[in-house]
């Protein structure tokens, strides 16, 4: 079947609430990247080199979209850039092992020290992702670059040592105010870089701000003000923004609807119909169990993504970040589900 839309179009009409002849298949990079090792095999450009020079950054993310069939680029490809450029050690990982935190910089919020605005911009590897985003904008002007960054609480806690970050929230709310909100300024900054490089959407994961690890509370006073508020810069940037929340929202789920992004992604326990019966107005994304697209079969997933879009998801996409062992024909399976699909 020919398609109506471009990618581009068919993915900006849907975050803008628009119709189309399908829902758009994503994977928005960041915590949810596509770059599995078959990937990587295949198109001869691997990670962990690709972390950190543009060209390589570039052509990773031409060869997902060229392998996996995900009709946008997803950049950058893990969840380290932020943390590092704002003081935390990090190793790059393998072809198979995804980068991670080695080292926490400071050993409670209240001892943090803060770098001036613009410290991930102006780190080696955020001025090659920006390179990145430029040129994929540039070569490929009907494909969505998505800008993903890792969310305020998710970054904070990886610049504090989890055991004192979350006993800070509770019993040091002056300095974990000051720490999220630093942090948050940074992001708002890298968010606003990564849109002015070309960037059509930004997308915010923050795993760390689950209803399961905050309660309502935390997540109301820590998550969602914060949150909020790089959203209100990518919009004043004219850019939409897909917010990811991982786990059981049941907990947080009231304050999940107060989000301001143009798309809520979240976990495959989620049911997303149930939430757009309980707000329509909420543009739903995702959520294709990754246990599923590692373990499964192609026969399986395709029954899957059906589901999905029987149900009426929005965007359909990953739950959350894929298995770098996930086999390519899953992921090809996957999108080729959704790309045969029309509405009714």
């Amino acid at each position: 079947m020919t398609d109506v839309f471009s990618r581009m179009e068919r993915l900006e009409r849907t975050l803008g609430k628009k119709a189309t002849e399908r829902p758009p298949v994503i994977c928005p990079g960041g915590m949810m990247n596509a770059a599995v090792v078959e990937v990587m095999e295949q198109g001869g450009h691997t990670l962990p080199e690709a972390h950190g020079e543009g060209g390589l950054i570039a052509a990773l993310a031409e060869d997902v979209a060229m392998y996996t069939g995900f009709e946008n680029f997803g950049l950058p490809f893990c969840m380290t850039v932020e943390p590092e450029a704002l003081g935390a050690s990090v190793d790059y990982g393998t072809l198979k092992c995804e980068p991670k935190i080695t080292r926490e910089n400071f050993p409670c919020a209240r001892e943090a020290r803060y770098f001036e605005k613009g410290a991930i911009g102006r780190s080696r590897r955020g001025g090659e992702l920006l390179a990145a985003i430029g040129a994929l904008r540039k070569k490929h002007p009907d494909v969505p670059v998505i800008g993903s960054l890792t969310g305020p609480v998710s970054t904070a806690a990886s610049l504090v040592g989890q055991t004192a970050f979350f006993r800070d929230l509770y019993r040091d709310r002056e300095n974990s105010h000051k720490l999220i909100s630093y942090v948050t300024e940074q992001l708002v900054d890298w968010a606003l870089l990564m849109a002015e490089c070309g960037a059509n959407v930004i997308s915010i994961a923050d795993p760390t701000a689950t209803g399961e690890i905050l309660g309502p509370r935390l997540f109301e006073e820590y998550a969602l003000r914060y949150i909020n508020s790089i959203v209100t810069a990518a919009h004043g940037a004219g850019k939409p923004v897909i917010v990811h929340i991982c786990g059981d929202i049941r907990a947080v789920k009231k304050h999940l609807f107060r989000l301001e992004g143009d798309a809520l992604s979240v976990d495959a326990m989620v049911n997303l119909e149930e939430v757009k019966k309980e707000n329509s107005c909420v543009t739903t994304m995702g959520n294709l169990s990754t246990y599923l697209l590692e373990s499964g079969d192609p026969e399986k997933i395709s029954r899957a993504t059906g589901v999905l879009l029987q149900k009426g998801i929005d965007i359909i996409a990953p739950a959350c970040g894929l298995s770098t062992s996930s086999p390519l024909a899953n992921i090809q399976a996957f999108t080729a589900a959704v790309k045969e699909a029309r509405h009714g």
